[in-house]
C-alpha cells in the first residue's frame, strides 16, 4: 500500500504534466507563435531572399544590413528562429489534437439525453405546450416526433426516465471533424515547412561536415568540403546559367554571404534558347530546349518556360531567368591620351572581347584590364510623349564592363552602341561610376553630320596637342594684337604661353581646374575679373581650335559656321570638362557583336511540397466543414405530473453556426409540431 508522501508526490508530477501540456495546446501560444510566423512571411515574400549581400548592401546600406543580416531576413524560411517557431506551432498544435480529438469524437456521438427540464426551458429557442393525455398517448407522440424529425435527416434517440421521458434529434456532428482536419491540416503543413526548410544543411555546418565558399571560384575549383553530393541535401534551390551549347550537373546554392555547390544526378543541357520581344523591345516571352543526360536512364529532350517546368526525379527545373553566355564584341579604342603609342597621330585599336572574360590594353598611362560582365542586346527605357504619354524608347544595344588599372581600382561603365537622342540632339552615352552602389554619370559625345564621332576625337586631338595649341594661340594673339604692340614679341609670347596654360588646365579638369587654379593664385578680390577674362581667353582658343577641325574637314568658316556646327562645339566642350573625371585615357566603342545567349535555369529539390499539399487540402476541407457544417441539436421532453391530465411539452433546440438560420428553422419545427401533436 502507497504512502500519502507517494500520492501527493505523483499528484504534484500530474500536475505539473497537466499544466505544461495546457501550456502547449493553449490558443494564446498559437495564435501568438502564428502571428509571427505570418509577419515573417509576409518579409519573405516582400524581401528577395538569397541574394548577393553586395545587392542587399546597395538597397539598404550597411547598418540595415547588418541588422537584417542578423535577423536573418535576407532567408526567412530556413532562419534558426524560423525553424524553431514551426516546431513549437506543431508541438502546439498537436498537443491540442491529442487533448481535444477524444473528447470532440465522444461529443459527436452524445445525443446529450439527460438534460434537465429546466436547461431546456432557459435556452434560446425554447416552447411549451400541452397535449391531452385522454387523446394522445406518450408513445403516439414519440412517434409522430421522429417520423417529423427523421424526414430532415436527423439522427433521432430517446429514453424514458422516472419523470419524463425525453427524444434527442442530432445532425451536423460532423462538424467536429472539421476542427480535427484544420489542427491536423496546420500541423502536416508545418512538417513541410520544416523539411524543405534546409535544416539538414544547418546541422551539417554546426557539425563542421560543410562549409559555406565564399571565394569567387569556379565550379571545378570548388573545394569538397563545400560540395553537396546527389542526395545529400534533403532539399534544396539552386540555380545556374547555361550558355547554349553548354552542360551542367551541379547548381550554386546562395548562403549569406557565399555559396555551395549541389551536384545533381543528371547533367542539363541548353541545346536552345529562345526569347521573343515586343515591338518595343521588351522581352515577351522566353524558353529553353533541354537534353536531360542521365547515366541510369535514357536521355530525353524537353522544352520549359515561364510557369512551366520540367520535373524529372523529384527536381523541378524552372525557367527563371536569360542572360548573355558570352557574347563576341568587336571594339575599338578611341584614345583620350595626348601621347599615341605608335606614330604621331593617337591610333585607334580594333580589339574582340567576350563576355565573362577580360582584355589588357596598353596605353602610355600604364595596363588597363578590360573585364566583360554583360551584353544586352535592348535596353528599353520609359519616356513621355508631347501629350505626357508614358512610352518606351529602345537605345539600343550596349555593354557593361569594367576598367581595372594596375593598382587594382576598377571603374564600372555602360557604353551604348548607336548614338541616343537627348533634347533633340544625338549623343554616344557612356556611363561610369566607382561603386555599384552609385549611379552612373554620363559621358555624353556629340556626334557630326556622318552620325560618327570622329569630329569630336578631331577635337580633342587638337586640343590635346602642344604644338598646334601653342600654334594657334600665337596666331590669335598676332590676328588680334594692337598695332603698337606689334613689335612687343615679349608680350604675345605671354599672352600665347598663358593661352596654352588655359588650354592645359581644362584638358585636365575642365572648368573646375581653372577655378581651382584661380582660388590658389589669385586674391580673392580680384577672382571674378579674371575668371571672366580667363573664360573669355579660353573661349577664344577653343573656338580658333574648333575652326581648325571644320577646316580640315573641307568647310568654309569665313562667312561664319551654321547653328548645327555651333550646338556641336557647345556640346564638345561640355563633354571634353568632364573628360578628367571619366577615369580611363581611352573610350570603348562597340562597333559590331554575335550575340550568344544563355538561359538562367532554376533547380529545386521540395519533397515537403507534397506534404504541405496535403496539408493544404486537409486544412480547406476542415475549414469548410467548420463554417459551412452547422451542427443542430433539438430535445422534446414530454412530462406528465402524477394525476395530470395533460401531457407537458417542452421542445427546444441550438446550434453553432448560423443562428438567424437556425431561428427561422426552429420556429418553423415548433408551430409544425405543435399543430401535428395537438391535432388529433
Amino acid at each position: 500500500m502507497s504512502s500519502p508522501k507517494n500520492n501527493l508526490h505523483e499528484q504534484v508530477k500530474l500536475h505539473r504534466k497537466n499544466v505544461f501540456l495546457e501550456f502547449l495546446g493553449s490558443m494564446n501560444l498559437a495564435i501568438s507563435i502564428l502571428v509571427v510566423l505570418a509577419i515573417a512571411s509576409v518579409i519573405g515574400t516582400v524581401l528577395q531572399q538569397n541574394q548577393p549581400y553586395n545587392s542587399y548592401i546597395i538597397k539598404f546600406g550597411p547598418f540595415w544590413h547588418e541588422v537584417y543580416q542578423t535577423l536573418g531576413l535576407y532567408d526567412v524560411y530556413s532562419a534558426v528562429w524560423f525553424l524553431v517557431l514551426l516546431g513549437f506551432l506543431v508541438l502546439s498544435t498537436s498537443v491540442c489534437v491529442y487533448r481535444n480529438t477524444p473528447v470532440m469524437l465522444r461529443e459527436m456521438r452524445q445525443f446529450r439525453l439527460r438534460a434537465k427540464q429546466k436547461s431546456l426551458l432557459s435556452m434560446k429557442h425554447s416552447s411549451h405546450w400541452q397535449v391531452d393525455a385522454a387523446k394522445n398517448t406518450k408513445e403516439y407522440i414519440l412517434q409522430k416526433a421522429k417520423l417529423y424529425l427523421g424526414q430532415f435527416g436527423f439522427q433521432v434517440k430517446d429514453e424514458a426516465f422516472e419523470k419524463h421521458h425525453t427524444l434527442v434529434a442530432r445532425k451536423g456532428g460532423i462538424n467536429r471533424v472539421g476542427y480535427i482536419l484544420t489542427h491536423v491540416g496546420i500541423v502536416v503543413i508545418c512538417i513541410g515547412g520544416l523539411i524543405d526548410g534546409n535544416l539538414s544543411l544547418k546541422v551539417k555546418e554546426w557539425l563542421g561536415t560543410i562549409k559555406v565558399e565564399q571565394r569567387d571560384l569556379t565550379a571545378k575549383d570548388v573545394p569538397a568540403i563545400s560540395r553537396l553530393k546527389p542526395g545529400e541535401s534533403v532539399s534544396f534551390r539552386g540555380s545556374i546559367t547555361l550558355p547554349e551549347g553548354s552542360t551542367s550537373n551541379f547548381v550554386f546554392l546562395n548562403v549569406r554571404d557565399g555559396y555551395l555547390v549541389q551536384e545533381l544526378p543528371f547533367a542539363v543541357e541548353l541545346k536552345n534558347f529562345r526569347v521573343e520581344h515586343y515591338e518595343s523591345g521588351q522581352p515577351k516571352s522566353f524558353e529553353s530546349d533541354l537534353i536531360i543526360h542521365d547515366k541510369e536512364r535514357k536521355n530525353f529532350a524537353a522544352t520549359i518556360s515561364v510557369n512551366h517546368p520540367l520535373i524529372y526525379r523529384g527536381y523541378a527545373i524552372y525557367q527563371a531567368s536569360f542572360g548573355d553566355g558570352g557574347s563576341e564584341l568587336d571594339l575599338q579604342i578611341r584614345p583620350f591620351f595626348v601621347k599615341p603609342l605608335k606614330g604621331n597621330k593617337a591610333q585607334q585599336l580594333a580589339i574582340k572581347g567576350e563576355v565573362s572574360k577580360s582584355k589588357t590594353v596598353k596605353t602610355p598611362q600604364g595596363n588597363y584590364t578590360l573585364e566583360f560582365s554583360d551584353f544586352k542586346k535592348f535596353n528599353i527605357f520609359p519616356n513621355t510623349d508631347k501629350d505626357s504619354r508614358k512610352q518606351f524608347t529602345n537605345y539600343g544595344p550596349s555593354i557593361i564592363f569594367k576598367a581595372r588599372d594596375e593598382s587594382g581600382q576598377a571603374r564600372e561603365y555602360v557604353n551604348y552602341m548607336s548614338p541616343i537622342k537627348l533634347e533633340g540632339r544625338y549623343f554616344f552615352l557612356s556611363g561610369m561610376r566607382e561603386s555599384v552602389d552609385q549611379d552612373y554619370k554620363y559621358l555624353h559625345i556629340p556626334i557630326d553630320a556622318n552620325a560618327t564621332m570622329e569630329r569630336f576625337f578631331k577635337f580633342h586631338e587638337i586640343i590635346n596637342d602642344d604644338a598646334r595649341v601653342l600654334q594657334m594661340a600665337r596666331a590669335t594673339v598676332a590676328s588680334n594684337i594692337k598695332a603698337e604692340d606689334k613689335t612687343n614679341t615679349k608680350m604675345q609670347q605671354q599672352v600665347a604661353t598663358a593661352m596654352v596654360r588655359l588650354v592645359g588646365l581644362f584638358r585636365k579638369g575642365g572648368y573646375v581646374a581653372i577655378d581651382k587654379d584661380i582660388q590658389a593664385k589669385v586674391p580673392k578680390e580680384k577672382q571674378l575679373t579674371v575668371a571672366r577674362a580667363y573664360m573669355g581667353v579660353l573661349q577664344t582658343a577653343l573656338e580658333n581650335m574648333y575652326l581648325l577641325v571644320l577646316r580640315e574637314e573641307g568647310l568654309d568658316v569665313i562667312k561664319g559656321i551654321s547653328k548645327r556646327d555651333g550646338t556641336f562645339f557647345e556640346d564638345a566642350v561640355s563633354a571634353m570638362a568632364g573628360l578628367g573625371y571619366y577615369g580611363t585615357p581611352f573610350y570603348l566603342q562597340l562597333t559590331d557583336f554575335t550575340q550568344r545567349d544563355a538561359s538562367g535555369l532554376q533547380i529545386a529539390r521540395a519533397p515537403g511540397k507534397n506534404i504541405v499539399y496535403l496539408g493544404c487540402v486537409l486544412l480547406i476541407i476542415g475549414v469548410f466543414m467548420m463554417f459551412y457544417i452547422a451542427q443542430q441539436r433539438f430535445w422534446l421532453m414530454i412530462v406528465r405530473e402524477d394525476g395530470g391530465e395533460n401531457f407537458d411539452i417542452i421542445f427546444a433546440g441550438n446550434t453553432n453556426r448560423n443562428e438567424f438560420g437556425f431561428n427561422k428553422r426552429y420556429r418553423l419545427f415548433a408551430e409544425q409540431l405543435k399543430a401535428l401533436l395537438t391535432d388529433k
